[in-house]
């Protein structure tokens, strides 16, 4: 028990000198600066943008359909009389 106890309190000690740290050491704005990027970097390698689709480019059936994929041509009218329809409530 005496050594689970040690170990405990070692940590909460540790925890409480690491935020003084931090703190300290975020209290200057290029360090804040600094600390910003550098997470700003980890989340994006940890879960990439949405936005970054430079990987799935070129798209080799965009706004091009086949004459006999049905569906596609579907989806592909819908979406035009879709925009359309929005750009003439917009400008009406």
């Amino acid at each position: 028990m005496k050594q689970a106890s040690l170990v405990k309190s070692l940590t909460v000690v540790g925890v409480g000198v690491g935020a003084s740290a931090a703190a300290i050491w975020l209290s200057s704005k290029p360090n804040r600066i600094m600390a910003k990027d550098l997470v700003r970097d980890w989340k994006r390698k940890v879960k990439p943008s949405p936005f970054d689709k430079s990987e799935n480019l070129p798209i080799e059936k965009g706004g091009h359909p086949h004459p006999r994929d049905i569906e596609d041509n579907n989806m592909v009218s819908e979406g035009a009389l879709y925009s359309v329809q929005f750009f003439n409530e917009k400008v009406q």
